[in-house]
């Protein structure tokens, strides 16, 4: 079963395990595609892959069972029960075609070493199943940010550094864009780490001519920021301040809580609001790591701003959710989208799949509705 390959960088983890569930749980007609953004009707003539086309595999570090992860995810709320119990044949095969990933604290080879491994993983996956195309998406947790890359900012700099044993060229994201480009499948950062944005990187993708796309998945309060900010923009209603505090537990909340993994998700998060705004406004964010709340995630914002006669006003939100269960949907939307771009023969930074991250390449649009109007005209151009 399956012609397009789903190759998840982070595959044991909370999102891959949500994606896989609901993959399963699609095909088996159990549950309906709400919140999968290209199951909506005006993108049913485009030929996507229908969920029964796509096969999952993956890298990952740990070897925790996604049978099992899915049995802890379901007791978080995550999950409903009777999914989990439809789907677990299927979890097991696809934990079958996942591989281990790469970090440079347990590799002793070269990182080119590394790379290549993980190629002939995707590759060896891909003729196994007669698959003819995968996509990568990296769902792994995010990175802290990485010093010291431009000194190799062309192919041919980066890749003979990357052959020396013992050092640290690129972090693990970036290992795996570069390994899924040379196997010659499309790359999709869903994490802020720093993935395939490097010159070089980008350098490969125009020479494979694949597409890939970017970054940091936009799930819950970016997303109601990026349709809340133009309204106030529209309506020329000054914004004094726009405050943010994140609340995470689970794995995220863990990873968060350290300042240097934090940096690359607070940079992601900030960098559209002035362009939403049309103007640099005081926005501190916080991100809080609060292990009672599980696999929850709890987002507040205070805005501030100016109305007529100067009159000083408020708005504030809460958005309450589960990360994995939002991420999850726009992760099968992302994988169809870009295998359908590669069929068609695009390449690099498909822009247009902006509507999707927080800090999209390819385009300086932030605006929801902006967004989704350049993906509906996108596709169909495909």
């Amino acid at each position: 079963m399956g012609t397009t390959g789903l190759w998840l960088v982070g595959a044991r983890g909370s999102v891959a395990t949500t994606v896989v569930t609901g993959l399963l749980a699609l095909r088996s007609r159990v549950v309906g595609p709400t919140a999968c953004v290209s199951a909506q009707p005006e993108f049913a003539e485009l030929g996507l892959p229908d969920w029964d086309d796509i096969l999952v595999g993956g890298h990952d570090i740990v070897d925790t069972p996604l049978e099992k992860r899915a049995e802890q995810l379901t007791e978080a709320g995550v999950l409903p029960h009777r999914v989990l119990e439809s789907v677990r044949s299927g979890l097991s095969e696809t934990d079958a075609e996942i591989r281990p990933g790469y970090h440079p604290a347990t590799h002793s080879g070269s990182q080119a070493d590394a790379a290549r491994r993980l190629a002939d993983d995707i590759g060896e996956f891909a003729e196994r199943h007669g698959l003819e195309q995968v996509v990568v998406v990296n769902v792994s947790s995010t990175e802290p940010v990485f010093p010291g890359l431009p000194e190799h900012g062309t192919l041919k700099a980066l890749e003979s550094a990357m052959a020396v044993p013992g050092r640290t060229v690129l972090p693990p994201s970036s290992v795996a864009a570069y390994a899924a480009l040379r196997s010659g499948c499309p790359f999709v950062d869903f994490t802020p780490s720093t993935g395939i944005r490097l010159p070089a990187l980008e350098e490969l993708a125009r020479r494979q001519a694949l597409p890939y796309a970017g970054s940091d998945g936009k799930t819950g309060e970016t997303l109601v920021r990026s349709a809340l900010a133009p309204m106030f923009a529209s309506r020329a209603l000054d914004v004094r301040s726009w405050a943010g505090t994140n609340l995470l537990g689970g794995g995220d909340g863990l990873t968060l809580a350290d300042a240097e993994h934090a940096g690359s998700k607070l940079a992601s998060k900030g960098r559209g609001l002035a362009t939403l705004l049309g103007k640099d406004v005081t926005a501190p964010l916080h991100i809080d790591n609060v292990p009672d709340l599980g696999e929850q995630k709890v987002a507040w914002d205070n805005i501030s701003f100016e109305g007529f006669l100067g009159v000083r006003m408020s708005l504030q939100f809460t958005w309450s959710g589960y990360d994995s269960a939002l991420a999850a949907p726009l992760v099968l939307d992302l994988a169809r989208f870009v295998a359908k771009a590669h069929e068609a023969g695009r390449s690099g930074a498909l822009g247009a799949l902006g509507f999707f991250f927080k800090d999209p390449m390819g385009t300086d649009e932030h605006r929801l509705a902006e967004q989704y109007a350049a993906l509906r005209e996108w596709a169909a151009t495909l």
